[in-house]
């Protein structure tokens, strides 16, 4: 874990009306990240502006968001549940509110409205997927390649991971069912719009799983976001899935020679729950410090550092150029028409019905 602790920063200070001291909020907040580029994304659009607002009050990260669940499920069995404020995928938010594992939220209470007074629920209208979620960006989960590494044809189809003949090569894959079982039956002729139905079957995860078994020996499988650009950056894999997030990163900031393939990016939500059963001067401090960092310009800010979408329909005029390269940021979103011709809508409901028994069924494969 990493712990932060910021005095007063006079460049956002100024344009933040410091929180009233309320003795029944606690001091220290413990939130929960991904690690890497986006958690530094989220650090430096309101966390540090929150803190420095709020003197006294401290913040520790833990990142791990991958495991958040299993965590809260262990957290919650042996009554002591230390984390404040957890950041998830919209379908593990739906599971943990299904679980009461998770608070249920009064959006339009508990949140700030859009500067024209426009209601949070409205602000963030079809992407409130549950009433304990709060979503902070849209992004995807797509591939890099090593510009390089890959031939004179660069890959163009998501469905060059799987072609070992014109592209060998390690690749790296997410550790988890999610996409890759999606990837794998479009791969093999499954329709877009089929793809959730022919998953539901018993012989559709034996065609998806089959699929994936004819790269199984050539794939790396990563838990963490940061991983595939490291693996990228080292050449130990020449394509792999990540965050789109963070190979903007890779290639905008860090200036690898790696570029992107947008073809069937997963779109998904991400975005903070806070843990059902909080006592009452942590909840009121996780409460406070949600209102902030969900408002409409703190979501704007987060994407002057990573290229992903803010959630409120108010933020979006708001984004800007890179807050260090002076680029702007709009045509690095995944949103952005040039990126999105062929995008992967992700089931968010039907993910959290079938997370459990799909996950456990793909453990089992790697383990074969």
């Amino acid at each position: 874990m990493k712990m932060t602790k910021l005095s007063a920063l006079a460049m956002t200070t100024a344009l933040i009306a410091p929180a009233a001291f309320a003795e029944d909020m606690a001091n220290e907040l413990t939130l929960v990240s991904w690690g890497g580029a986006y958690q530094d994304s989220q650090n430096k659009a309101y966390v540090e502006p929150y803190l420095a607002a709020n003197d006294g009050v401290s913040a520790v990260w833990d990142e791990s968001s991958a495991e958040a669940v299993a965590k809260l499920r262990a957290m919650n069995e042996a009554g002591n549940v230390t984390w404040d404020l957890v950041d998830v995928v919209a379908s593990d938010a739906m599971r943990l509110c299904d679980e009461g594992l998770a608070a249920e939220l009064d959006h339009d209470a508990d949140l700030a409205a859009a500067p024209d007074g426009t209601p949070a629920s409205e602000d963030f209208g079809d992407l409130l997927v549950s009433d304990c979620f709060v979503p902070q960006i849209v992004y995807s989960t797509t591939f890099g390649y090593r510009t390089d590494l890959v031939g004179a044809e660069a890959p163009t189809s998501v469905c060059d991971i799987f072609d070992l003949a014109k592209f060998p090569g390690k690749r790296s894959l997410q550790k988890r069912p999610i996409d890759n079982m999606e990837w794998a039956l479009y791969c093999d002729g499954v329709a877009k719009d089929d793809i959730y139905d022919v998953l539901g079957t018993d012989e559709g995860v034996t065609q998806a799983l089959a699929k994936l078994d004819t790269i199984k020996d050539s794939v790396v499988w990563w838990s963490a976001g940061a991983e595939t650009p490291q693996l990228l950056a080292d050449g130990e894999v020449i394509m792999g899935s990540t965050y789109n997030g963070r190979l903007f990163s890779a290639i905008a900031e860090q200036d690898q020679p790696i570029g992107m393939l947008w073809d069937m990016q997963s779109f998904d939500l991400d975005g903070w729950i806070v843990p059902a059963g909080l006592p009452a001067d942590r909840k009121a401090r996780a409460m406070d410090f949600l209102k902030f960092a969900t408002d409409t310009q703190r979501l704007a800010d987060q994407a002057a550092y990573i290229s992903y979408g803010p959630a409120r329909a108010s933020s979006a005029p708001l984004v800007g150029k890179h807050a260090v390269l002076g680029i702007e940021m709009a045509p690095h979103m995944p949103t952005d028409p040039a990126n999105s011709g062929n995008v992967h809508t992700y089931d968010y409901e039907w993910w959290a019905d079938n997370r459990d028994d799909l996950d456990a069924k793909f453990q089992a494969w790697l383990l074969q």
